[in-house]
């Protein structure tokens, strides 16, 4: 069925781009939205994946000039992009093309403190940890619990080891922080006109009153930003909506007050310089810098972006308390964590060099490690640092991680299960038993067609999977005519 888009919007745009382009995103939007993604160089790469897609599954993909890990889909008639196991494993994501630009024009390396302001889901802030080669130190904020849950799924499913995630407001967090990051992002909460082909409800409440009241929380995140950056740090700010209010009237007034400039975008999309006047007034003339992409000209999402650097230092906010917090960060020669890597080192083969390369967390009973170049030390602030390595018994034994052992699975060499077939595959994946497997009992890494699935303890009765609950709830696909179902129907995991 059509979105219907209502009226407010329409002549909303109209006023802004004129007729003939309000035109142009009412049939943009009535279409079927393109679909990419974006492949994680950490594990596979554009061509394999390509490969797989069209084997497996028959989804046609194509390369995107300009864009190193993005394929456009050109055919999934069976619409299984976000059920394959592939995508389960993290091969790739599933994101709007524009979604990946800011992440680009941020451009952060292993080298860079690194903060996502507002993270959640977690396409930008996966897709700014494999540029970062999974290295140094990404701090990543999100306000609402529930969309934590989202973020740390695609962490775990992305095997992202050098993110540590705060809880916190983001208009805020600056009273921790000051003159601290290097790079940050705001993908701010906005409005949402360059996304409504795939969020419809925005046609529902849409309206310049709404927008308004989103203009001042947009300000507060930015300023906040700001006093978070080193001087001579950047800043990309950006929306996925077409407004001006949202967007250059923000940068405007933040122009006006803040020791910031705007930097030069180049980008291998379509792009429009912003706005640098509205209804009479002129905005700064740098603002020329900035660029807007319409839907309809990328076949994908409208968005804003522009680029800061801070020139001037800052006055901090009023110092906020941090709340002590029993999170402890060990090196791996420490006399709690190295018996446990000892044990790893033997049982799985893993280097000990390459378990030394790692910085160690004790949560409870858990157990987590996190990149050796991790550069934030106020555990009071963070609800989850780097990824889970493992689990303690009343013994103080570890159990290996699912996690763990696809971040280190080129390094495993013993205690490895070859699934042998798909029936068993889906017996692993859905938490149920393999039985007759014929192996000495004890932990194990398992295994189908050369690629870590996660982890299984082996008994008398069977191997027992131990693949995560979180992604046991996803729908997938295997691919195989013998176990792929019809449209429309997948396997519970």
């Amino acid at each position: 069925m059509p979105i219907e888009v209502s009226t407010n919007i329409y002549d909303y745009l109209s006023s802004l781009y004129g007729k003939d382009s309000a035109d142009h995103y009412l049939k943009f939007i009535s279409e079927e939205p393109t679909q990419y993604i974006r492949v994680n160089r950490l594990k596979t790469d554009k061509r394999t994946l390509g490969e797989i897609l069209k084997e497996k599954y028959s989804i046609h993909t194509e390369e995107i000039q300009g864009f190193d890990t993005a394929l456009k889909i050109i055919k999934d008639e069976n619409e299984l992009i976000g059920k394959t196991l592939e995508h389960l494993l993290g091969l790739y994501y599933v994101q709007g093309l524009s979604s990946m630009l800011p992440p680009i024009v941020l451009n952060p390396s292993s080298n860079d403190i690194v903060l996502d302001l507002c993270s959640a889901p977690g396409s930008k802030t996966t897709q700014m940890a494999e540029m970062m080669n999974n290295d140094g130190t990404l701090v990543v904020n999100e306000i609402e619990i529930d969309r934590i849950k989202s973020l740390v799924f695609n962490l775990d499913r992305m095997s992202i080891v050098n993110t540590g995630i705060i809880h916190s407001k983001g208009e805020i967090l600056s009273k921790y922080y000051h003159n601290h990051f290097d790079k940050i992002l705001v993908d701010a909460p906005c409005s949402g006109l360059g996304i409504i082909q795939k969020k419809e409800e925005v046609s529902n409440w849409w309206s310049i009153n709404r927008v308004e009241r989103l203009q001042e929380l947009q300000m507060r995140l930015l300023i906040s930003a700001i006093k978070m950056a080193k001087v001579g740090g950047e800043i990309a700010y950006s929306t996925c909506t077409l407004s001006v209010e949202e967007n250059e009237i923000v940068i405007d007034k933040i122009l006006s007050k803040y020791p910031v400039e705007i930097e030069e975008i180049n980008l291998p999309v379509p792009t429009h310089i912003a706005f640098t006047s509205y209804n009479g007034t002129e905005f700064n003339e740098s603002l020329s810098k900035a660029i807007r992409i319409l839907p309809w000209e990328i076949n994908s999402d409208g968005f804003f972006l522009v680029k800061l650097r801070k020139t001037g230092d800052t006055e901090p906010s009023e110092p906020g308390l941090i709340k002590e917090e029993h999170i402890k960060l060990l090196k791996p020669t420490h006399k709690e964590i190295s018996p446990l890597l000892e044990y790893i080192n033997d049982h799985f083969g893993i280097p000990k060099e390459v378990l030394y390369d790692y910085t160690y967390i004790e949560k409870g009973r858990d157990i987590f490690f996190i990149t050796n170049n991790w550069n934030e030390y106020e555990m009071g602030l963070f609800h989850r640092v780097g990824i889970k390595f493992g689990t303690l018994d009343k013994k103080n034994r570890i159990t290996f991680y699912t996690s763990a052992a696809q971040v280190l699975e080129k390094h495993i060499t013993k205690f490895v299960y070859d699934i042998k077939d798909e029936d068993e595959l889906k017996h692993y994946l859905t938490g149920w038993k393999i039985k007759n497997a014929d192996i000495p009992t004890g932990q194990y890494v398992m295994r189908y067609k050369g690629r870590v699935l996660g982890t299984a303890i082996a008994n008398e009765d069977g191997v027992k999977s131990r693949f995560p609950r979180t992604k046991r709830t996803q729908k997938f696909v295997i691919g195989a005519p013998s176990l792929s179902p019809p449209k429309g129907e997948t396997y519970e995991l």
